[in-house]
């Protein structure tokens, strides 16, 4: 058995919290999607399906943590998107054209773990066959069928799935698990076990290349094969590149489809329908992202109030965990941020371990994941709630350059203008304060990108072309300057980042995480407020 004294413990503690840390009617809205929205999206993604095709789709893999103990499952966003199903071992089967069975027609099976009283007892309830037909499934079976029986897929056109996954646990005792699911799966469609996923997405690319863009590929797998000479040694790639003659394309496209007609799968065309989609919002993943994000903001907020000198950069995480638990969110939608000095130079810094925290600035990366959605929101804050005249000069050319993004962030722009705009300000600012000798050395201390799509990802699939309406991007310039840089000793050791999540409208950005102050003035001002933690203390341990 698993449960533990500390539990007891924990609960109390969680108990003695809540007497002391009340929520606002946040906690009161509504979060859950409904069924009907996973089934339109399941309509919206068999409508673009090719003509005479199928698209399967599988859950995610459990993950073991140690031993024998597993992460908290946690299933794969395209499933859970298009079925809204949360336990393992599941595959979902969507038909361009509708399906005959002794029932009449359908477009869609889910294939799911069977019941069993024996193992519910000790990991939970399962839903099974009856809950998922609950959940307005055309048809749904056992996993069992799924493998038992012989599936005609090359009766098909195309059959559309993601890219197989190489590192799925075998479980011994279970002749229905994932593993098998996909090894069934992969016999029925003649997957190669060597199949080269890289190499058959260059021979596609060959087969459906215009001439206007040859020259293109080639500089693309001239980049490639300096990271992995061994692609010259395919004979294919290699007269591609080598090729100069007015019909040698014409021959190689020849080539590559006979190459590729053994192949009736494609590994691309499904990721690529699902992140048409899933880049634009619809209103009720608006709902949960923003509750996601004004739970991580309040999250920053508790902290600025909080916070001293003393503390250990493990506590501050610990706050705002506290605040996200609080407010119902289940999970951190990413390994949590939390530098304090020379650490938030460092930009996935995750190990929190830094103790004793003094007078640095902390910079905090976190996002609450609120029923699969998460944000992604960073302040970055002194710790003895006052910014030193060099931290406040880096501090006001991190903000202006995210308010030239956020304006940007709007329909009739894209991401490069975003980026660009805020490039530009961080260039002006290191110039102006004598950091850099000139603009274009900007990138030493700006080394990431601006922004990104949030969604059931912390960075969800996206195109990254122009902006649309219900788009919700980041935008996070920032500056990060590590002891022993060409610059002033003054600046060293001082790692800054702010970031706010933004819907995109027809009109202006939309400041989605505006309830945690971002000006300088605003956080000093916040930091002079009382926390509810200021009176929690903790006793001493002692150890007989």
């Amino acid at each position: 058995m698993r449960l533990k004294f500390g539990l007891y413990v924990r609960f109390l503690l969680w108990v003695g919290l809540t007497m002391v840390f009340t929520t606002s009617t946040l906690t009161a809205q509504k979060s859950e999607l409904s069924s009907d929205f996973h089934k339109k999206r399941r309509e919206v993604l068999r409508s673009q399906l090719p003509e005479n095709s199928i698209a399967v789709l599988f859950s995610a893999p459990i993950r073991n943590r140690s031993n024998d103990v597993d992460f908290v499952y946690h299933q794969d966003p395209s499933f859970f998107y298009l079925t809204g199903w949360k336990e393992p071992h599941a595959v979902i089967v969507i038909y361009s054209t509708p399906q005959t069975d002794e029932n009449g027609t359908y477009s869609e099976k889910l294939y799911v773990r069977e019941r069993d009283a024996f193992k519910e007892m000790w990991n939970g309830k399962r839903l099974g066959v009856k809950g998922a037909q609950e959940m307005g499934f055309e048809r749904v079976a056992e996993r069992s069928a799924f493998v038992m029986n012989e599936n005609d897929y090359l009766r098909y056109n195309k059959v559309l799935m993601m890219e197989v996954r190489d590192d799925i646990h075998d479980e011994s005792d279970d002749p229905y698990d994932l593993y098998d699911l996909q090894k069934t799966f992969k016999k029925q469609i003649n997957y190669p076990d060597n199949f080269d996923a890289f190499r058959f997405r260059i021979y596609e690319s060959i087969r459906t290349l215009t001439e206007d863009n040859v020259e293109s590929l080639k500089r693309a797998l001239d980049y490639y094969i300096s990271n992995d000479p061994s692609l010259m040694e395919d004979p294919i790639i290699a007269d591609f590149l080598n090729g100069t003659q007015p019909n040698f394309l014409q021959e190689l496209k020849t080539k590559t489809t006979i190459e590729l007609r053994e192949y009736n799968f494609d590994i691309d065309q499904l990721s690529a329908i699902l992140t048409d989609m899933r880049e634009i919002k619809t209103e009720e993943e608006l709902i949960l992202l923003k509750k996601a994000i004004q739970i991580s903001a309040q999250g920053q907020v508790e902290v600025m109030k909080a916070i001293h000198p003393g503390m250990s950069e493990r506590e501050i995480q610990g706050i705002h965990q506290l605040v996200y638990k609080k407010y119902g969110a289940a999970h951190e939608g990413y390994p949590s941020i939390v530098g304090a000095g020379e650490n938030a130079c460092v930009l996935h810094y995750i190990e929190n371990d830094k103790t004793q925290l003094n007078n640095e600035l902390i910079l905090m990366d976190l996002g609450a994941e609120y029923n699969g959605y998460t944000a992604d929101v960073t302040r970055t804050i002194p710790i003895n709630g006052t910014f030193t005249e060099a931290q406040r000069q880096l501090y006001q050319i991190v903000y202006d350059a995210q308010n030239a993004g956020i304006d940007a962030a709007r329909v009739g722009s894209d991401f490069r203008k975003l980026s660009q705009a805020s490039f530009d300000v961080v260039a002006k600012g290191l110039l102006a304060l004598g950091i850099i000798e000139s603009e274009k050395d900007y990138r030493r201390y700006l080394p990431h990108g601006i922004s990104h799509h949030i969604g059931l990802d912390v960075h969800d699939p996206g195109n990254y072309g122009a902006f649309e309406a219900q788009m919700v991007v980041t935008v996070e310039p920032g500056i990060y300057i590590p002891e022993g840089s060409p610059c002033d000793p003054k600046w060293w050791n001082i790692g800054i980042r702010i970031e706010d999540d933004i819907l995109v409208t027809e009109d202006a950005p939309v400041l989605l995480s505006s309830g945690a102050p971002r000006a300088w003035e605003a956080i000093e001002a916040m930091m002079k407020e009382a926390s509810p933690l200021d009176d929690f203390i903790l006793p001493e341990l002692t150890l007989e």
